[in-house]
């Protein structure tokens, strides 16, 4: 069985990786942030403490068989639904999945420093907390902007709003990442519009086009690509 030390600091340990991780969270303003990252740190410590040692006085007893990784299993399990709880739907763009992982990861750190695995918890920190803010500049700069698409529009003044914009293209109207509208130089009756796309597939950004090319009052189209 523990001793009162080790068991206080087996819960201040996880109490202070999963500030760690949630502390990430709280700077982009998420709802599952520094609080909820602790909580669910502590709690699952907890859980594989009294998973592991909570039922010592009952194991001499006839008959009795007990799995500790069990309780352990329903924390995996369970944290799912907290998890869910922070995945939102905008539109088409599903918001929150990279938060519910963390919390899922934070849940695993928390097994593990109740366990005692303190190098295991330690490093695992150290790796999420480097996927959560040492991957994201790197991925908006070589992935993301691979898929942002971009579409140049000249149409009579004051035909296309944003709002006009968004009826028009429905579901597709997430993906305008930017919407500029400027007076032509060649007459001052028409507008030249710029419309940035981000994260469309390839389909989607042909289909989007050609939505763009039906609307009313547009004189002239072209793409990213230099075709009209």
């Amino acid at each position: 069985m523990l001793g009162n030390a080790e068991l206080i600091s087996r819960l201040i340990i996880a109490a202070v990786l999963g500030s760690v991780i949630g502390f990430e969270r709280e700077r982009l303003s998420w709802a599952a942030g520094l609080r909820t990252h602790m909580l669910v740190c502590v709690g699952s410590a907890l859980v594989m403490i009294v998973s592991a040692f909570g039922f010592a006085d009952v194991l001499g007893a006839r008959n009795v068989v007990l799995d500790p990784s069990r309780m352990a299993a329903q924390v995996v399990s369970g944290i799912g639904f907290l998890g869910a709880g922070s995945i939102l739907l905008r539109g088409e763009i599903v918001r929150g999945l990279t938060t519910a992982a963390s919390l899922w990861s934070v849940a695993a750190v928390g097994l593990a420093v109740g366990g005692g695995m303190y190098t295991a918890a330690v490093a695992a920190t150290i790796i999420i907390l480097i996927i959560l803010a040492g991957i994201k500049p790197l991925e908006r700069r070589f992935i993301s902007s691979k898929q942002r698409r971009q579409v140049t529009l000249v149409v009579e003044r004051g035909t296309l709003t944003f709002h006009s914009l968004h009826e028009a293209l429905g579901a597709s109207s997430p993906r305008v990442k930017q919407f500029v509208v400027q007076q032509s130089e060649d007459s001052p009756e028409l507008d030249e519009v710029s419309i940035t796309l981000a994260r469309v597939t390839q389909v989607e950004y042909e289909a989007v086009c050609a939505q763009l090319r039906t609307l009313p009052g547009v004189k002239t189209f072209q793409d990213d690509n230099g075709s009209n």
